[in-house]
């Protein structure tokens, strides 16, 4: 779907400044998708379902409170951390990833629809000192490997109402990897929030660090 559409009929209250910003973010990323590739050339078609809605997904888990500091690990083209910026425009964002390029295209399109509310670093994840309330990341390493890295970032000061950690996206079998944590994690399915049937097996994977 290239249409926002998606958007709106999950999250209705947005402001017509939220819904314009949702709305530029296909035009910007067939632009810049072409030049540097950061979602397959063939998904594109999905971005609102598969990557904005999909890094919405977290705002079904938990609505941040104003003044909270997010780190948005391996963020690729932006995601989960722009449409979250978006949806959050008094939560702070920090985008980091290794590659330059995606970094770029974070950018400019941040740049491109405004945002004031998100920084970002081209650095390696063990690089980043910074403390925030949490970390977010489309995840593809391993839970282990990932809260390894992060545990130095998440700061020990509480503001939300649920304690300070890793807000993780994934999708399949967590039960083994989730083990080594299994008094800190809570697995929320996104198919309980979104009717489509690519978030069948999506979920939000939250830890407490």
């Amino acid at each position: 779907m290239s249409s926002a559409e998606i958007i709106t009929r999950y999250f209705p209250s947005l402001s017509e400044e939220q819904q314009a910003q949702f709305n530029a973010l296909y035009d910007l990323y067939v632009d810049w998708n072409a030049k540097i590739n950061v979602i397959s050339r063939k998904d594109i078609v999905n971005l609102y379902e598969h990557h904005v809605l999909h890094s919405l997904g977290i705002a079904k888990f938990i609505s941040f409170k104003p003044g909270t500091q997010i780190m948005d690990l391996g963020t690729g083209g932006g995601f989960p951390g722009i449409p979250l910026a978006i949806l959050f425009p008094e939560v702070s964002f920090h985008l980091v990833d290794s590659i330059g390029k995606k970094i770029k295209v974070v950018n400019e399109v941040s740049s491109a629809i405004g945002l004031k509310n998100l920084t970002s670093r081209h650095a390696r994840a063990e690089e980043e000192k910074g403390k925030f309330d949490f970390v977010v990341s489309r995840a593809v390493m391993p839970l282990t490997d990932l809260i390894k890295i992060i545990r130095k970032n998440v700061s020990s000061e509480q503001r939300n109402p649920i304690p300070n950690g890793l807000i993780c996206l994934k999708g399949g079998e967590l039960e083994n990897e989730s083990k080594p944590f299994k008094n800190k994690t809570i697995i929320h399915s996104l198919s309980e929030d979104f009717t489509e049937p690519f978030f069948e097996t999506k979920k939000v994977v939250y830890v407490t660090i």
